[in-house]
């Protein structure tokens, strides 16, 4: 695998990084084992009580299998693979399958992570550059309901930033049961008036498929920082490399009939590569009347995804539906924002204005494959997608006991696609959108605080999709067959609006305690699709979510704290259906489909007990309709890690993670489809899983020199 060329990378800087002098006046923020920041109450800051933050020293406090699962700590939000270790997960959060990404805006120190026009699916977020050991906290919202977020911000936001400085050199090793190793390294020393941090990581995972994902991934930053966050700049350039094999879903009959063993493939030439590279700046200026704040990146990404999810449904035994997803893109953009710190009728009142700028270049194909070989070229696409978003926001602090943050934002897009082999669909296309936004809170009294929110968002949907006249792929069948000529496709919008309510509650009233509640309702006017996988789309029906989010936390020691969380959701289509929209024909319905009406989590963690620290971990993933009648469901997941650390001194620490305590059979993801394996005659409609990893551990060594 190409990854594999990190390897001396790492060696080079685990053997040569640690001899330095290192500068004094470092700043000290986390180390393996060992974290000294602590999370602050929102009371008197939050805009919601959906809104909140978590400290790296809480993210270090439960085992993660992957690194996307980091962002579990945000209540209500859960993340799946369904497919190789490379491949970007799937999240759900308040009745969303998000797929990889589509209703939730990611970004990590500045950058965005969802890519818009995906390859494979629309929003695509993937996290595996993101390096954990230098996270030093995450900032989540919920709902559309604040204006310096933009595009994807609808279900919910996650915002992700780095550390500057690391206070010693930093080394891990680790090794698990199921094929997995990681070598870790990170050093900062003084360089000119600020510093320059260095990190590395290379990760190798098999799994316990029968075809070993062979996930390979090396890591690289570089960063220069002065100053701090709130006065100062950073520049940091990335680099990530990775490739995998992949076992996806495979088909319950298969497993039952012996075709397939429960950890093997489908088709065992599935698989991915990817790359990233990176370089970002942020600069902050703030005095006691002002704050200025700028950011700006230029980004190149490379993916090839190679999946057949349904054996041989449009083309025959031998054949194969196997299909190859690539592109090429290049992304620049920025923001900046400037606020006024000031008053309103003799109240304390800030205002903001802020502009946001965003453009994709992306050559992106999919072809049709046999075993890896190409076929034949379904699309092949040149995209420029641009876009700008301008808001204002205002916070005044009206009374003692309320204050508002009242927003607005104006979005525009514009893009244009040059498409072969089939011209027919190039076009160009633009679209605005205008969002207000408003967050009321009332208090804070007795430790309490009330929040009402309103608020307007969107999501961008594949610019393929709205300027798209031909179906691609049945038009060139076809033309293979000799049969008719063009086949034609409908047309999706450019942007999805979407408009939220939620009343919340959040109280520290006992000791020791927080509590917070919230009740909300999102409305979509439509979840209209592109298919990345056949080039078809999809015109989809309103639908609105009515939910519950309830989060706790209890601290009755110093050492010992337990958390916990728990989502419900109603989600519904809003329109009567006849059933020709159906992922099966003939069951309508209102239920939408892989809608999670229960997530739930609670952790229990303990801390510098003596030597001791470590943590358990209990996730549940509630049963999901897979057709639009429910009369088909999936089963639910439960699934309990655990965590034991202890420090042998300053410098050396160990823990152990075990990853599915109980050994669970439960499955990761369920979707319902046809399929075709070797043999049939027919598709087949029936229930596609991927199993969760049985019972396994990691062991990790850190030093802190």
């Amino acid at each position: 695998m190409k990854a594999g060329r990190f390897r001396g990378i790492v060696l080079i800087a685990l053997a040569a990084g640690f001899g330095a002098p290192r500068g004094a006046d470092a700043q000290v923020l986390e180390m393996p084992g060992l974290t000294v920041n602590a999370s602050t109450s929102p009371l008197g800051s939050a805009d919601a009580a959906s809104q909140g933050s978590v400290s790296s020293r809480q993210l270090q406090e439960f085992p993660t299998y992957r690194p996307g699962e980091y962002l579990e700590t945000v209540p209500g939000l859960i993340l799946t693979q369904h497919s190789g270790e490379g491949k970007a997960n799937q999240y759900f959060l308040r009745g969303f399958n998000l797929d990889h990404g589509t209703d939730i805006a990611i970004t990590l120190d500045g950058m965005p992570v969802n890519m818009r026009t995906h390859a494979h699916g629309q929003g695509y977020a993937d996290l595996n550059f993101m390096i954990p050991e230098l996270i030093s906290g995450i900032d989540y919202s919920k709902g559309p309901y604040y204006a310096d977020k933009g595009d994807f911000d609808t279900a919910g936001s996650v915002t992700i930033d780095y550390i500057d400085t690391v206070p010693h050199d930093l080394a891990s090793v680790s090794a698990g049961t199921l094929g997995d190793y990681r070598g870790f390294t990170a050093m900062s020393r003084p360089l000119a008036n600020g510093h320059l941090l260095m990190a590395t990581e290379y990760d190798r995972n098999d799994g316990p498929w029968q075809l070993p994902d062979n996930f390979n991934k090396g890591n690289l930053l570089l960063r220069y920082s002065e100053g701090t966050h709130v006065t100062g700049f950073s520049l940091t350039a990335m680099f990530m490399d990775d490739a995998w094999h992949a076992s996806n879903q495979i088909p319950l009959r298969a497993v039952k009939s012996g075709l397939i063993n429960l950890y093997g493939p489908l088709d065992p030439t599935d698989g991915g590569s990817a790359e990233r590279y990176s370089l970002s700046g942020k600069y902050a200026d703030t005095t006691d009347a002002r704050q200025i704040k700028l950011n700006a990146y230029a980004i190149s990404n490379a993916l090839q995804l190679i999946n057949n999810f349904d054996g041989n449904v449009t083309f025959p035994q031998g054949v194969g539906d196997q299909f190859l997803q690539q592109e090429r893109r290049q992304l620049f953009g920025g923001s900046a924002s400037y606020t006024k710190f000031g008053s309103l009728f003799d109240r304390s009142s800030d205002n903001t204005i802020g502009v946001e700028t965003r453009t994709d270049f992306n050559h992106m194909a999919l072809s049709q494959t046999t075993n890896g070989t190409q076929r034949f070229t379904v699309r092949d696409d040149r995209i420029m997608e641009t876009s700008a978003g301008f808001y204002g926001e205002n916070r005044t602090r009206w009374f003692d006991m309320l204050r508002t943050v009242a927003g607005v934002r104006q979005d525009i897009f514009y893009g244009t696609d040059d498409s072969g082999p089939t011209p027919g669909n190039s076009a160009s296309t633009a679209k605005g959108l205008f969002s207000p936004k408003i967050n009321t809170i009332l208090g804070p009294w007795r430790q309490t605080e009330i929040y009402l929110s309103y608020g307007q968002g969107y999501h961008s949907n594949d610019l393929r999709g709205a300027v798209t006249s031909v179906d691609a792929l049945q038009t060139e069948m076809n033309a293979q067959a000799g049969g008719p000529g063009v086949v034609g496709a409908s047309r999706t919008p450019l942007l999805t609006r979407v408009e939220g309510y939620e009343l919340g509650i959040r109280s520290e009233i006992i000791e020791n305690v927080s509590v917070s509640a919230a009740f909300f309702v999102l409305n979509i006017a439509s979840e209209a699709t592109f298919d990345g996988d056949s080039a078809g789309t999809s015109v989809g029906r309103p639908r609105s979510r009515t939910g519950i989010e309830l989060s706790a936390s209890y601290t009755p020691l110093p050492w010992l704290s337990f958390t916990g969380d728990f989502a419900f959701t109603r989600a519904r289509f809003t329109n009567a259906d006849d059933g020709s929209a159906d992922i099966q024909p003939g069951h309508p319905g209102s239920y939408i489909p892989e809608a999670a009406k229960i997530i739930a989590s609670a952790e229990m963690a303990i801390r510098d007990l003596g030597p001791w620290d470590g943590g358990l971990r209990f996730r549940y993933f509630g049963p999901r309709p897979l057709l639009e009648d429910a009369s088909v469901r999936s089963g639910s997941t439960a699934l309990w890690d655990a965590r034991v650390g202890y420090s042998f001194n300053e410098v050396w620490h160990a823990q152990l993670d075990i990853f599915n305590l109980f050994n669970s059979h439960a499955h990761q993801i369920d979707y319902w489809y046809q399929s075709q394996l070797n043999g049939e005659t027919s598709s087949v409609y029936d229930l596609h899983f991927k199993p969760v990893e049985p019972l396994s551990a990691r062991l990790t060594l850190a030093a802190s020199f």
